[in-house]
């Protein structure tokens, strides 16, 4: 891959899509939609993440797009398989010279969760960030309170790496524990293979 091709692809949010989800570039446009979602979640309540309140939602976007102009993320909305947004999520802290980079900054309507869209959306995550920006490592972070994000990223196959004791705060300003987990380049076909399996069982239950 040439210098200037590589740029391009780290640069550029892709759209990427598959049965049960479609992620596209953020943009100002789907504030509304995710003022809903926002709202039908109640996420925003919950004291250690960063799900924005409805309000906030189109301050959110700018300030997610500002990063995207700075080429430290590549952010997205989550669309369903009938095209309604039902979340965001994002590829953040780019470092094209490993190259490695982290996903999250994910929420979702409450009717999506734990179901094969989230599934679907992390396999085409990360065979983007694998198979075309030619990760070595892809890493998620979480606070030590939120069970369900730290349950939810082992189930896609990522292996803790650890503790960071006081590593950032949380919204409401305390200090937070941050879970990390990764996926690196030699795991990928393992963890391919594991999120197609779930992706069938998702579709023999008659999940979405």
């Amino acid at each position: 891959m040439g210098e200037r091709t590589a740029d391009a692809v780290w640069s550029r949010t892709p759209t990427l899509t598959g049965r049960h989800v479609s992620l596209v570039p953020l943009a100002p446009a789907h504030a509304d939609a995710l003022a809903t979602v926002s709202r039908d979640s109640a996420m925003h309540t919950v004291w250690y993440t960063s799900v924005p309140a409805p309000d906030d939602v189109p301050r959110y976007i700018d300030k997610a797009l500002d990063a995207q102009a700075a080429g430290d993320a590549l952010v997205f909305a989550v669309l369903d398989a009938g095209g309604s947004v039902v979340g965001s999520t994002r590829f953040y802290d780019l470092d094209p010279t490993v190259p490695k980079l982290k996903i999250g900054y994910t929420w979702y309507a409450p009717r999506v969760q734990r179901t094969g869209l989230n599934t679907e959306a992390k396999r085409t995550m990360l065979a983007h960030a694998f198979d075309v920006l030619g990760c070595v490592s892809v890493s998620f972070e979480t606070s030590w309170f939120n069970h369900a994000s730290r349950a939810a990223i082992a189930r896609l196959g990522a292996k803790q790496d650890g503790v960071l004791r006081h590593h950032a705060r949380h919204a409401d300003g305390s200090l937070r524990d941050t879970v990390v987990f990764s996926v690196i380049d030699a795991e990928w076909p393992a963890v391919r293979r594991h999120l197609g399996f779930k992706l069938d069982t998702f579709k023999l239950d008659s999940h979405p």
